[in-house]
């Protein structure tokens, strides 16, 4: 029975690697573009005493291709002496007779053609007063910092001189619909903390859109994800101001080249540095970073995958890799099991239940049968990369591969497969009432409890860090920033739990250590999986981090393995 299961696993990786094929042409990454806030820019050349439209050539030249062009507020036609704004109550005090009403708010342009735009950008109530050969427009609510619209003739400039228009409009409930859309942009990225249109008008804003939607994850923007789910979607990355600042150039240039080599992200969107030289420095190492990685420089285009019919006979595989692990427990356990991870996965993730259940099933399949030898170990590793494709022929999409549907049950994946090898290591010659009286009556030493406050602990900092930098060591961050820039950085979890493997699999250990060692080194296997969940990586960048991260161990575990020995052949003597 154990033969056929494994023959229809391998039948099964036929197909899901041919449809993967689909996916592999999609995701290679760039073009990127690297894109600069037009709103620093311009702070920028203000406080340098610079002409906005030179500085902006020097970045172009330099590499900078994109441009962030923001909404205009009333806020800037004040400032750039389009409109004057002032209180209704100090311009009733200074005309008593003139009509203004204290509690409004009234603006007068400098042009009729910009009275006809304020008349027309909300749906406030307005009151009207001519004086000093002016006309003011006053709404009952201070209106300084709403949107009135692009600023068409400068994006129209910027886009003949070469710019990539990422135009930045802002969500207001009381502007007039539909919002002025300006031609020509190629990205629209929503600024402030909303999508324009929500909450209502988001499926109507999807399809007023012309541009492609700049997603940014993680910023919590409210709306954007109903948005972009509609339309078509580029993957944008950008870090707070407030933390770039705070980077070197060089630390944030890493941090861009990985979103663009490794995360699938388009448009590198930055602002400067008060110093103009270091903003200088991180513009060359992008440029620089870009060229070496073979990633060109250009117009990002929206991604869209839809996978042949035949991927979905990656659940021939899943289902057969259900049936081994069944097979590996006593029955009825392992059919339970089995049974119990099926009905599991579809409750909890519903219509992404395959994925699930081929990361949980075949990230616990090469320990579970708690075969000796670093056979197991090859084992476990070929079962791992086999539930790789599964999970990624079942669960990629348009959607996953852009950010914009995320893997369904991280934590699950880190934690089931442990505890199903623990589980599997339990004697088999006893039954659970024998079980539980043995351990009731087990003395404990101390140097088992010291093993297992380790072990407790380092799985704890596995679950709750799940790769987070406020869980990281300092020297950890160290190291990683050392290994990416000369190769695809393993995952420290597969290091190490490949290490334990081959510690565990390579000495006499006794069976509750043999064990334990297994359920710790199938976190490796866990994060494999854990790697190919995250849809918007190159399929390629998780294999090579993958292998890397399994060659390091195998050698890490071997000197690990050595180590041991020697310690034993002193300790007997």
């Amino acid at each position: 029975m154990k033969r056929l299961l494994n023959l229809l696993v391998l039948l099964a990786l036929v197909p899901s690697l041919a449809a993967l094929h689909a996916r592999w042409r999609v995701e290679r990454p760039g073009p990127v573009v690297l894109t600069l806030d037009g709103q620093a820019v311009r702070e920028e050349a203000r406080l340098r005493g610079l002409d906005l439209d030179e500085l902006l050539d020097r970045y172009r030249d330099l590499g900078v291709r994109g441009l962030g062009v923001y909404e205009l507020r009333t806020e800037d036609w004040v400032a750039r002496g389009k409109a004057l704004y002032a209180e209704g109550s100090l311009l009733r005090l200074i005309h008593p007779g003139g009509g203004f009403e204290p509690g409004w708010f009234y603006l007068s342009p400098r042009d009729p053609e910009g009275l006809e735009q304020i008349a027309q950008a909300w749906t406030l109530p307005q009151h009207r007063v001519a004086w000093l050969d002016r006309v003011w427009v006053g709404f009952p609510k201070d209106v300084l910092t709403m949107p009135l619209g692009p600023d068409r003739d400068f994006i129209l400039e910027r886009y003949r001189k070469g710019n990539y228009i990422v135009y930045r409009p802002y969500n207001d409930r009381l502007r007039s619909w539909p919002p002025p859309l300006p031609e020509p942009v190629q990205a629209v990225v929503f600024a402030g903390d909303e999508a324009l249109g929500f909450p209502d008008r988001l499926e109507e804003m999807a399809r007023l859109l012309k541009a492609p939607v700049g997603y940014v994850e993680a910023a919590e923007q409210k709306g954007v994800l109903q948005v972009a789910l509609r339309h078509p979607t580029l993957r944008v990355f950008s870090l707070q101001a407030e933390w770039q600042l705070k980077l070197s150039p060089e630390a944030a240039a890493e941090k861009y080249l990985l979103a663009a080599r490794e995360r699938g992200h388009q448009i590198l969107y930055f602002r400067p540095w008060p110093d103009p030289e270091k903003t200088e420095r991180f513009i060359r190492r992008v440029v620089a970073g870009l060229a070496a990685s073979g990633i060109a420089q250009g117009e990002p285009a929206p991604r869209a995958l839809e996978l042949p019919d035949y991927a979905r006979l990656a659940w021939v595989g899943v289902l057969a890799g259900l049936g081994l692990l069944a097979l590996a427990f006593p029955q009825p356990l392992g059919a339970l099991l089995a049974l119990g991870l099926l009905l599991g996965g579809f409750a909890y993730a519903t219509a992404a239940a395959g994925p699930l259940l081929a990361a949980l099933v075949f990230a616990s399949l090469g320990f579970v049968q708690y075969r000796r030898g670093l056979s197991a170990w090859l084992a476990a590793l070929g079962y791992a990369l086999a539930g790789a494709a599964f999970l990624a022929a079942l669960g990629s999409n348009t959607q996953t591969i852009t950010g914009l549907v995320p893997f369904k049950g991280v934590m699950l994946t880190l934690a089931v497969p442990p505890l199903l090898v623990a589980l599997a290591g339990l004697p088999k010659d006893r039954d659970l009432r024998g079980l539980i009286a043995e351990a009731w009556g087990h003395r404990v030493r101390l140097g088992e409890l010291a093993l297992a406050l380790a072990a407790l602990a380092a799985l704890a900092v596995v679950l709750l860090r799940r790769g987070n930098t406020e869980w990281v060591p300092g020297l950890e961050l160290q190291l990683r920033a050392l290994l990416q820039d000369w190769m695809v950085r393993p995952r420290f979890k597969e290091i190490f739990g490949h290490a334990i493997a081959v510690l565990a699999l390579s000495q006499p250990w006794p069976r509750w250590v043999h064990a334990g060692l297994l359920a710790f080194a199938a976190l490796a296997e866990a994060s494999i999986l854990n790697t190919f969940s995250h849809y918007h990586s190159p399929l390629f960048v998780s294999l090579a981090r993958t292998l890397n991260g399994a060659a390091a161990g195998l050698v890490l575990g071997f000197a690990l393995a050595a180590g041991v020995w020697a310690v034993r052949r002193w300790w007997s003597r």
